[in-house]
């Protein structure tokens, strides 16, 4: 289906959980966020119907965020209910990879076809530090094990920040030298925690790696390559470069809310329909896409709630 504007939209992001087993400082607060009653999410029955009423609409690839997806119990059912619809060519999740050790290989029997991993530092005392209470050897044992299962295309997401990991660069770029995997560098965006001191511009990237060479586009990102490397460079530039004119995607909360664009205070809520009513308020958030968010004029976003609220 079409929006107002024209684009054409096929792309949902589905959070299932605000939750977190990690307490990122630019996402979280350090004692976390309260646990809802699981009247308040929505039920994997739920979440699938959602799924099988977007397909119907248009909607070819999902993507399963958080929160952290994989603490949401029934996560494997979930997945299983949304690979077998009709219509779902792709299914993919985004996980801080703390829990593939155990999960990698029954996410992929259940159906996930691609994995994004959120990793934005190589240093195991700047990622205990960020995180609160992570460890990064968890996260790095959670890769070889995605491998394992036979995962591939998989994306490391690396949020860019002045003051943390700009030193780091070189380094993540250096990963796509030896291994298939696609670093994608993602500018802090003013949402909830995340605050506009620590930004730092894609530009960055290009500046600490001049050997990169331009490899066209895929979705929202600019991709670069190292000279014979195995694995792409990737840049999201929400600030930098707003790609609103190409934006093909819609969102949904872990309690059932609708939002046609990330920075928009806008909700529909679609806990409690199914069939053909539940069909209809999809369309009618689609049709509510605005044309572009305003981060870069305001300074600020207009999301109404934090990352973990709404889906990375």
């Amino acid at each position: 289906m079409k929006d107002a504007c024209a684009r054409e939209i096929t792309y949902l992001r589905l959070s299932v959980t605000d939750l977190c087993d990690l307490r990122c400082r630019y996402c979280m607060p350090p004692e976390g966020v309260p646990k809802r009653p699981h009247d308040e999410i929505c039920s994997v029955e739920e979440l699938v119907e959602i799924v099988r009423q977007a397909a119907a609409l248009g909607i070819r690839k999902v993507r399963l965020t958080g929160g952290e997806p994989l603490v949401r119990r029934g996560i494997l059912d979930i997945c299983r209910g949304i690979a077998a619809l009709e219509g779902v060519e792709e299914l993919c999740l985004t996980t801080n990879g703390t829990a593939l050790s155990r999960l990698a290989a029954p996410l992929r029997e259940a159906g996930v076809d691609r994995l994004n991993v959120s990793l934005d530092t190589l240093r195991p005392g700047r990622f205990a530090h960020m995180t609160r209470v992570g460890r990064l050897e968890d996260v790095l044992s959670g890769l070889e094990a995605a491998r394992a299962a036979g995962f591939t295309g998989t994306k490391l997401n690396v949020v860019l920040m002045k003051g943390f990991n700009e030193d780091e660069i070189p380094a993540f770029v250096e990963l796509t030298r030896r291994e298939p995997l696609e670093v994608r560098f993602i500018e802090l965006m003013p949402i909830g925690e995340g605050t506009r001191e620590n930004f730092l511009p894609s530009s960055a990237v290009l500046s600490a790696c001049p050997e990169l060479e331009a490899a066209g586009v895929s979705g929202v990102a600019r991709r670069y390559r190292i000279p014979g490397g195995k694995g792409l460079v990737g840049l999201i530039e929400p600030l930098s470069r707003c790609f609103c004119g190409g934006c093909d995607r819609i969102r949904v909360t872990a309690d059932g809310r609708l939002k046609p664009c990330l920075h928009s205070q806008q909700e529909i809520a679609l806990r409690g329909l199914s069939g053909p009513a539940l069909r209809r308020a999809i369309r009618e958030g689609i049709a509510a896409k605005p044309p572009r968010h305003h981060l870069a004029e305001t300074g600020h976003s207009g999301a109404g709630r934090t990352m973990n609220q709404i889906g990375g």
